[in-house]
């Protein structure tokens, strides 16, 4: 979590009772000829406007680099900050010889790039061997702010249900190693090789959520808290929930549109946290089963509807899910821009599906690299 978003992150508005939401974003770094990952984030870091520097940070390997915008209230906010920090980004790696691309993972078959040279790094290297990812897994971290430890852990329940279908919305990475995996967003899967990747469990209060915690670490699963990965969390320095689901969006539409979604998600969750009405306890496996399919399918086939359990189209479930968060998303201001957005993205399909539509179009997977770039940059 860089720096300016964990100060600006940590609590709700509390003058208009609205939320703060702030986006990470993770992005791969290839040649701009083959498109395959090269270990180019010291040149690029070495090319970002130093008044951006405290913005940017490297990330796991050296073909992997990630921005946080400064969490704020108006999505108008977001939407700026991730577009700055997007072409600014772009800029460096075009200096730096490479292009930067807002994808899941790398399609294109290469050599690994290295992890990044950092002591915590290398515990992880010598503690899990070959989990490590191949040519970089890049996610979206959405930010919200909650009170206080109790409340979030009420609000982690309340959210666990819901996040497969954001996981959909999300789906960005459907070629790896120069094929066609047959989901929607491999990242997912590759990803999962991890211990500690799971759907957040049911929690009874934070002191049950901390001792999973000590439990994990002590077992070996992880090396710190920072390597809980849960599909949800609390952040181990800062008053905020983190849904940490997706694969990185192609453009900035769509991260914005993530955000109000996950913004509404919360916000709803601590009103019924507040209303006294319960979370829905769905069966760790029914989750661990519909954030599978979300993978394999994205918005382009089936999801799980976790209330029943029965398999319906993508897009109806999300339709539901959004008319549910109708009043957090309108106390926010965010109702008209989120359905003007939810049409572009029907329109256009998931990341996954328009990158598959242009390799069917072209054969090339080069091409795919090209439109995510644009994608990327906006």
């Amino acid at each position: 979590m860089t720096g300016q978003v964990a100060e600006a992150a940590s609590g709700t508005a509390a003058a208009t009772g609205l939320l703060t939401v702030g986006v990470e974003e993770e992005f791969l770094l290839v040649d701009p000829h083959t498109g395959a990952a090269v270990p180019a984030v010291d040149l690029v870091m070495e090319q970002v406007p130093a008044e951006l520097h405290g913005q940017v940070e490297r990330e796991f390997q050296t073909s992997q680099i990630e921005i946080g915008s400064p969490p704020g209230l108006e999505l108008s906010s977001i939407r700026h900050s991730l577009s700055v920090l997007r072409r600014a980004l772009a800029d460096a790696a075009e200096r730096a010889g490479v292009r930067l691309l807002a994808i899941g993972t790398g399609p294109v078959d290469g050599p690994v790039p290295p992890v990044v040279d950092k002591p915590r790094f290398d515990r992880m290297i010598e503690r899990f061997r070959l989990l490590v990812p191949g040519p970089g897994n890049n996610g979206m971290h959405v930010h919200v702010g909650v009170p206080d430890p109790e409340t979030g852990v009420q609000v982690l329940n309340h959210v666990r249900p819901w996040l497969p279908m954001l996981h959909a919305v999300t789906v960005n990475s459907p070629f790896a190693g120069g094929e066609d995996t047959g989901y929607a967003s491999w990242r997912s899967v590759e990803w999962e090789r991890w211990p500690s990747v799971a759907p957040t469990p049911w929690l009874e209060s934070h002191e049950h959520y901390q001792r999973l915690i000590r439990q994990l670490i002590s077992s070996g699963v992880m090396l710190d808290e920072g390597m809980l990965y849960w599909y949800a969390r609390l952040s181990a320095k800062y008053p905020t929930v983190e849904l940490r689901i997706g694969d990185v969006c192609p453009s900035v539409d769509d991260a914005v549109l993530v955000a109000a979604l996950v913004r509404a998600l919360v916000a709803t969750a601590m009103a019924d946290v507040e209303a006294g009405r319960p979370a829905l306890r769905t069966d760790h496996h029914l989750l661990v089963g519909a954030h599978w399919r979300a993978a394999h399918d994205g918005l382009e086939g089936d999801a799980v509807d976790v209330t029943t359990g029965e398999v319906r189209p993508a897009w109806e479930l999300l339709d539901r899910f959004v008319e549910r968060m109708r009043p957090a998303l309108e106390q926010h201001g965010d109702w008209a821009e989120v359905i003007d957005l939810l049409g572009g993205l029907r329109r256009h399909g998931s990341g996954a599906a328009r990158q598959r539509a242009v390799f069917e179009r072209t054969g090339r997977l080069t091409d795919v690299v090209q439109d995510v770039a644009r994608q990327t940059r906006g």
